[in-house]
């Protein structure tokens, strides 16, 4: 994701493979979109199958798998090719995220409800460093990055992603015996409804979801089409966007480690609010920045705190979502918790693209503002029973 859909292939098919600038970021946007519906009814489905079945570790290696290589494809699109490239990033991003459901349902099995932050932290904070890596190498190998080397860059981005995902496949275990019967894609049908009904009945649960799902949806929008907008309204180089995804890889990295470590002490509650809070300071800069004499630097700013938050975001989320789940429920409950990840995902980069396409990127971005504020609201109506949760611990 920090190549291909933050930084550098989305600026490049704005640029570059789309027919103008407004076009290509109304067209990546609906791409955003359609990825997200696939994976919201997709999510909860295989989730049920991998509980009643035990297919959790196949489909985890089968989607990296089709991740890595739609990945190496998009090497093939040139300029005009804009339907070619969409599909292809469309089935890599469907897969990514299906795949990053089985992964996120691990987090129990590795985990306890008082380790939980720091070892989700800790796994966050390893995907940025590997982020980071991967666009070190990017400029050393490609350092031209012209359309060639741009184009060139998915190729190591695909093989990179099947590289490490050698350790998961070699070395993860699932609790049950993987046997493919066909009854259990069946059992898995009821499964669903069952636990739309289980989830109602946890009350925390279900209101955490829904608050996530709005929030999540800002960062969606942010991380689909920041480097978009970096490009499209401050005129930054392709160089320059791969430069702030190094810089913003090391504060995520940084943010992920650290605050992972002090969820565990303060509680998952006050970390997500801090984050929430400094990502709608950050946002409220990147709608100002055009207006200042200074743009870039104040961009850069706000990708630093962005980056700063959103690993401590997603892994106090992921956390959160771990200690309110029944142990024998988790591919199912973290299934819906794709779900409500990706239920209105589709509407926020949705809206960024209309309302591009009638005013402008800058107004645009509020948004992202909307969804935070929101998400925020509905978070702090939540009254979590459990001591930790509710951040006194002694």
């Amino acid at each position: 994701t920090t190549i291909i859909v933050t930084f550098v292939y989305s600026a490049f098919f704005v640029k570059v493979i789309a027919e103008n600038e407004q076009v290509g970021t109304t067209l990546w946007a609906n791409g955003i979109a359609v990825s997200s519906i696939i994976v919201a009814v997709l999510s909860p489905i295989l989730g049920a199958i991998a509980d009643s079945g035990g297919y959790r570790k196949f489909f985890l290696i089968f989607f990296t798998w089709v991740t890595a290589i739609f990945s190496i494809l998009l090497y093939f699109p040139e300029s005009g090719d804009v339907f070619f490239a969409l599909s292809l990033f469309v089935v890599a991003n469907v897969a990514f995220e299906i795949g990053t459901v089985f992964c996120n349902s691990y987090l129990p099995d590795l985990s306890t409800k008082e380790n939980s932050g720091s070892i989700s932290g800790f796994a966050w904070g390893l995907g940025f460093v590997g982020g980071l890596i991967a666009l070190f190498l990017s400029l050393v190998l490609f350092p031209e990055l012209d359309a060639s080397g741009i184009r060139k860059i998915n190729i190591l981005v695909g093989i990179w992603f099947l590289i490490f995902s050698i350790p998961t496949i070699m070395f993860v275990k699932d609790r049950k015996k993987e046997k493919f019967q066909n009854h259990h894609l069946l059992n898995s049908f009821p499964a669903i409804k069952k636990t739309f009904k289980t989830v109602a009945n946890y009350k925390e649960t279900t209101q955490f979801l829904i608050a996530r799902l709005f929030y999540n949806d800002g960062l969606v929008t942010i991380f689909a089409l920041g480097g978009i907008y970096a490009v499209g309204t401050l005129d930054f180089t392709f160089d320059e966007v791969m430069k702030l995804g190094i810089v913003l890889n090391i504060a995520a990295g940084f943010g992920a480690f650290v605050f992972g470590y002090i969820e565990d002490k303060v509680g998952v509650k006050k970390v997500i609010n801090l984050t929430l809070g400094v990502l709608l300071f950050a946002t409220l800069i990147a709608i100002y920045a055009p207006e200042t004499d200074y743009p870039k630097e104040l961009f850069w700013i706000a990708g630093v705190l962005i980056g700063l938050m959103v690993g401590p975001n997603q892994s106090c989320s992921r956390s959160l979502m771990s200690q309110l789940t029944p142990k024998d429920k988790q591919n199912e409950f973290f299934g819906f918790f794709a779900l409500t990840g990706k239920a209105t995902t589709f509407l926020g980069p949705l809206l960024f693209g209309i309302i591009t396409s009638i005013y402008s990127q800058q107004m645009a971005l509020w948004v992202v503002v909307f969804l935070f504020v929101l998400g925020f609201l509905l978070f702090n109506r939540i009254k979590f029973k459990t001591l930790y949760l509710q951040n006194e611990i002694p």
